[in-house]
């Protein structure tokens, strides 16, 4: 059976069989003391046999059990005397000692519960008419809440799973080979050696035989192994089944289709989860696979250990394992990179006393005065007071990090060609292999959202014309929805150059009242402070506008209407990413490439809202404000965004339930003691999806790489903060949130092509900021064009200009001129300008343009051969492992084998045959054979 067939509901024999024993309890509310002693606290029916599945909650109206509607009774009737009963209501004047307004808003209230029940009374009409078995909890040990516990017979799971084309592990078994006896005996080795960091799960253990795998037909059950067939479809397997049928479960004799994402949408439904598989603490919790996730990977103790992928999978569901697969890889990619750049850092540190451009800046003899920092206020300054800065900003602007550069962009390369083969390899593990992403994701399923717009125009349509036409939105439907998205995504970028901008005037402002101020502390540590404090304002803006971002980017893309689910997921990525994206990096940006070029000279500034003088960088450049910014707002991030919101939040939800609940934390546990395992899972926390956990490490990864000239210990802070993440990640998982239902995924989705564009973009940042920011190009074109020696002695007298202090505009000379206990007649600047004497003073000079020409040359060539290289290791790497390649096109094989040897087994032997052929005869044969044949 293909996916998008359509097919008729269970027949009434088949419907309420599970194994060809278990029989269907009707629905009904339970009582505490109802529940079956043979029932165990764990997912399942009171019964104790049949697993629980699904669970959706509600709430429970607070009327008494007598008066209850019951299930029984058709919709029709319900409805009808529903309607009876409102009007009754209507009719009836009010209690003069009642306030009508109250009573109007009782009686809306009694009308809204009962237009729930009758949608849920529909829904799970339906649902058992497609073969599941229901069972109801009300109000037993939650007040006003109740549970419908979904059950999954052997039935509607093979249907399902023929319709999903689940590909199940058949009877027949085979070899698996690691390739030639050199690769299989190096592999062995590793493993032997890496046998301490495996974790102590089955599914880590190296497989030398596989059951051959085949899309799950009824027809050729006799292929697979049933003797179990309780564990043949596991939890997470049963879970997507029930999933997927809860989706295309409409209620239609509402106003408008529902399903059950409106159903939760309108309240009608609470929740709606799959109960987790049992306790994972406690002396009498049974083993489990959520137990033993808790132990060999939700723990901070085995940080140094891999992953159990295959459990998580088993568990969670390849979407899930898929992103823990990817941080993995990532986090290993990242311990070369880590050492690399501690190596270039070591490297700065070693060779910081030999570098001459900074002794020269810190040798007071050379006597250089300095203009003025800002109008009036500042005073003339001596060079070698910023000796700290300069021996400072070379253990991130060295040679090295030129080196390093390059290392990291053919870095990203390797790391997308890893990530690339694991995940072909974790599709053959998992037998993903063959299967087309519709497959695996129903692509035409439309969301409620878009069910609701198409319908409103049908109505719309039918009211003026009288054709039935196929209704869908067109773009000029939603041209209204576009156009309020792009305004106000133009809107919000605007406003985040503004903030940025707005911290610009605050670091221009604070630094003139600090030079003003009667405090001697003050005036020695402007830049520090200045660096400093601008660094964690713009670190606090960026946490803050992260948040409103990602609700806007909701927004926005409701508004667009997608029909389906993963254009509406894949809408939702882009329009994050390019919020935060710009969010976190305008900052860094500025900067990179801004600061210190719209500044003017002395004599001439550019001045910005009436007379804010633009700023200026350091004369050791701006390489070091650059990574004193990049390391705030990536550990800070890391710290609070990713670390803290992720610890903080949960239990501040939970000290707040406490409180509502009026419970302290041993009450609490004596109270969750006595529920059941679906019961226990209500109160955790709601899967939010997995594209938050994505976007962090994506602009992580673009401060790993985009800037990393600036920063080579960037990789050792990614590092050290995803070991931790990973468990943290683990622990919510497992402890702190609801089981998510199971997703099959091919691989990461738009998440790697994003990662594919970082990357490269990374290729030219990085050009730039070594042609531009750093003072890389300055002194290679002075050793080699201007130096006398061929060193860089005079290296910083070469990169400054000269001006005369009398052609200062108006009201901008220093108040202070004789700060120095000298008069000044003329100071210099960092820049490539004539001097003050020439023909042309304070034009670019010809050293300004061949060092721009240079700089130029620097990036084309920079680019084109860092990609060339990548080019090159992406085409000699190839996408599939040789191994997984022959064993896919082994499978294929003894697949054709198999069902050759099938159709033989039908065939009858040509003894048999001989015997009861008839004999040959040249006459025609009779009707009867004929209609025989």
């Amino acid at each position: 059976m293909w996916r998008h067939d359509t097919y008729t509901p269970v027949p009434a024999n088949e419907r309420a069989t599970d194994g060809g024993e278990a029989q269907a309890i009707p629905l009904k509310s339970l009582k505490v003391d109802e529940v079956s002693k043979v029932g165990r606290q764990g997912p399942y029916f009171r019964d104790g046999l049949r697993q629980i599945d699904y669970v959706l909650t509600y709430h429970v109206q607070k009327t008494p059990t007598s008066v209850r509607r019951q299930p029984s009774r058709s919709f029709a009737r319900s409805m009808r005397d529903s309607l009876m009963r409102s009007f009754r209501r209507t009719r009836q004047t009010p209690d003069p000692q009642e306030d009508p307004e109250i009573a109007a808003q009782e009686h809306q209230s009694d009308y809204h519960e009962d237009d729930q029940n009758f949608r849920r009374e529909e829904f799970e009409e339906n649902l058992r008419e497609m073969g599941l078995e229901l069972e109801r909890d009300e109000g037993t040990t939650i007040p006003g809440m109740g549970f419908l516990k979904i059950h999954a017979p052997w039935s509607v799971l093979c249907r399902e799973a023929e319709f999903m084309k689940l590909k199940m592990p058949t009877k027949k078994m085979y070899e698996v080979k690691q390739g030639s006896n050199i690769v299989e005996k190096i592999n062995l080795f590793i493993h032997k050696v890496t046998e301490p960091l495996h974790p102590k799960v089955e599914e880590s253990k190296s497989q030398t035989a596989k059951h051959l795998s085949y899309p799950f037909s009824r027809e050729r059950q006799h292929l697979f192994d049933l003797s179990d067939r309780a564990s043949f479809f596991s939890s997470k397997t049963r879970s997507s089944i029930v999933y997927e049928v809860l989706k295309r479960t409409k209620c239609t004799r509402t106003k408008y289709i529902m399903g059950i994402t409106s159903l939760l949408g309108n309240g009608v439904y609470t929740s709606a989860y799959p109960p987790h598989d049992g306790d994972i603490d406690g002396i009498q919790a049974e083993p489990n696979d959520r137990k033993i996730l808790y132990e060999e990977w939700a723990s901070y103790s085995i940080f140094y250990k891999y992953q159990p992928i295959g459990l998580i999978r088993k568990y969670f569901g390849e979407k899930v394992a898929l992103y823990f697969a990817w941080l993995g890889v990532y986090t290993q990619m990242l311990i070369p990179a880590a050492i690399v750049g501690v190596i270039v850092f070591l490297y700065g540190c070693a060779t910081v006393d030999d570098n001459i451009p900074s002794m020269e800046i810190c040798d007071p003899r050379n006597n250089i005065t300095m203009c003025p920092l800002c109008d009036r206020a500042c005073s003339y300054w001596k060079l070698s007071t910023a000796c700290g800065t300069a021996r400072a900003s070379h253990l991130f602007d060295n040679p090295a990090t030129v080196f390093f550069s390059v290392f990291m962009a053919l870095w990203a390369t390797m790391f997308m060609e890893h990530w690339k083969r694991r995940q072909m390899r974790l599709n053959y593990i998992w037998d993903l292999t063959g299967l087309e992403e519709e497959d695996l994701i129903d692509t035409d399923h439309p969301r409620p959202d878009y069910e609701f717009r198409v319908r409103q125009k049908t109505l719309h349509k039918e009211s003026h014309s009288s054709k039935n036409e196929k209704v869908k939105l067109t773009c000029t439907d939603r041209m209204p929805a576009y156009m309020t998205v792009f305004i106000m995504m133009c809107f919000m970028i605007s406003v985040t150059f503004a903030i940025v901008f707005g911290v610009v005037l605050y670091r221009i402002s604070i630094k003139t009242a600090l030079h003003m101020s009667s405090t001697p502390t003050f005036r020695s540590n402007v830049r520090a402070t200045v660096k400093g404090t601008a660094a964690v304002i713009n670190l606090i803006i960026i946490i803050i506008m992260d948040e409103i971002y990602g609700a806007l980017a909701r927004w926005l893309t409701v508004l667009e209407v997608p029909k389906t689910d993963q254009s509406f997921e894949e809408r939702l990525i882009f329009k994050t990413f390019i919020l935060k994206f710009v969010n976190a990096f305008t900052p860094i940006v500025y900067l990179a490439f801004f600061r210190g070029r719209l500044v003017g000279r002395p004599g001439k500034y550019l001045y910005v809202v009436g007379n804010y003088r633009m700023e200026e960088c350091a004369h050791a450049g701006c390489l070091m404000e650059l990574c004193i910014q990049l390391c705030i707002t990536m550990l800070g991030k890391q710290l609070i965004q990713n670390n803290l919101f992720e610890i903080g939040i949960p239990k501040l939800k939970k000290m707040m339930r406490r409180r509502k609940t009026k419970m302290d934390a041993q009450q609490e546990e004596e109270f969750k003691k006595n529920l059941q395992r679906h019961e226990r899972d209500h109160f955790l926390g709601a899967f939010a999806g997995l594209n938050p956990e994505y976007m962090e490490m994506i602009i992580q990864f673009g401060m790993v790489t985009l800037f990393v000239a600036s920063f080579p210990l960037a990789p050792l802070f990614a590092l050290l903060n995803n070991v931790i993440e990973i468990r943290l990640d683990a622990k919510k998982f497992v402890t702190e949130l609801r089981r998510p239902p199971a997703a099959r995924a091919k691989d990461i989705g738009i998440w790697y092509n994003l990662l594919r564009g970082l990357s490269k973009v990374a290729v030219i940042v990085n050009a730039f900021v070594i042609a531009f920011t750093s003072d890389f190009i300055p002194r290679l074109f002075y050793q080699y064009m201007y130096s006398p020696d061929g060193t860089l002695h005079g290296f910083v007298n070469h990169t400054l200009s000269y001006f005369n202090v009398s052609d200062f505009q108006p009201g901008t000379a220093p108040l202070q001129p004789m700060h120095l206990g000298y008069s000044v007649d003329l100071c210099r600047y960092k820049d490539y300008r004539d001097p003050p004497w020439s023909d042309t003073p304070y034009e670019f000079s010809r050293e300004f343009w061949a060092i721009l020409a240079a700089r130029l040359a620097f990036v084309i060539i920079f680019q084109n051969a860092v990609m060339l290289m990548s080019d090159f290791i992406d085409w000699l790497i190839p996408d599939i492992p040789k191994d997984i390649s022959l064993q896919i096109h082994r499978e294929k094989a003894l697949l054709v084998d198999l069902f050759m040897k099938e159709e033989q087994g039908k065939k009858p032997p040509r003894s048999v045959q001989s015997q009861h052929s008839p004999p040959l005869a040249r006459s025609r044969p009779s009707s009867n054979t004929q209609r025989n044949t």
